[in-house]
């Protein structure tokens, strides 16, 4: 199958914040990450996302209506990221998706990577994660104004993720209710430009967070749009 899409089977400082507080990272071991076997490419990696970890949601949907939520950048060595299409849709987005009551950021990344992509934590390496939560509202016409709670979005902790397996490890279609039916490589702002107008703030804040793990030779520069 093609390496630039694929329909199934194959391809696929020194404190964290989050809300007010800011917590020391060396607060925070790495002995989580190691215990699940989670490849991280470095201490501050795994410190990075152990102290998000500290930050365990107790409920689907926070007090101020957003619900917790991991997004995830998944990038091969050239630089280029994982730009999936949407089922039956022609939005494109990256693999992202909500946190369970009992979940931890990081242990629902590798659930949300397997579920989308079919990839699993020997197949990516861990390169860094957003040091707290990055918001997005919903606009009015996607809000369910009659549940209760109510959610008014989401809020994400980003990771970014190097590709070390094949992209033969990788399905689109090993959930019951896919979330992809087609993907490509892109590169690495595009997607600002093509998601949802509502999720770009966000996306743009996340590429420039992880950009210098991601490019330790410096950031790409920033398009002319």
């Amino acid at each position: 199958a093609s390496s630039t899409q694929r329909a199934t089977a194959g391809s696929a400082s020194s404190s964290a914040r989050i809300g007010a507080v800011s917590v020391p990272l060396s607060t925070f071991s790495t002995s989580a990450a190691r215990r699940g076997g989670f490849p991280c490419r470095s201490r501050e990696a795994c410190g990075r996302i152990d102290a998000v970890r500290f930050f365990r949601p107790a409920i689907v949907i926070d007090p101020d209506g957003y619900r917790p939520n991991v997004g995830i950048i998944l990038m091969r060595d050239s630089g280029e990221v994982f730009w999936a299409r949407r089922v039956n849709r022609d939005g494109w987005q990256f693999p992202q998706g909500g946190m369970r009551s009992d979940e931890t950021p990081v242990e629902a990344m590798f659930r949300e990577l397997q579920e989308e992509t079919g990839l699993a934590a020997q197949h990516v390496e861990v390169l860094g994660s957003t040091p707290g939560w990055l918001r997005y509202r919903l606009p009015s016409r996607f809000v369910r104004h009659g549940e209760r709670p109510t959610c008014i979005g989401q809020k994400q902790v980003w990771f970014l993720l190097r590709m070390v397996g094949n992209e033969d490890d990788g399905r689109l279609d090993v959930s019951e209710h896919p979330e992809f039916d087609r993907w490509r490589w892109a590169d690495w702002w595009d997607a600002v430009h093509d998601v949802i107008y509502f999720k770009r703030h966000v996306y743009s804040r996340a590429l420039h967070e992880l950009g210098a793990q991601a490019f330790p030779e410096g950031r790409r520069p920033y398009p002319q749009w």
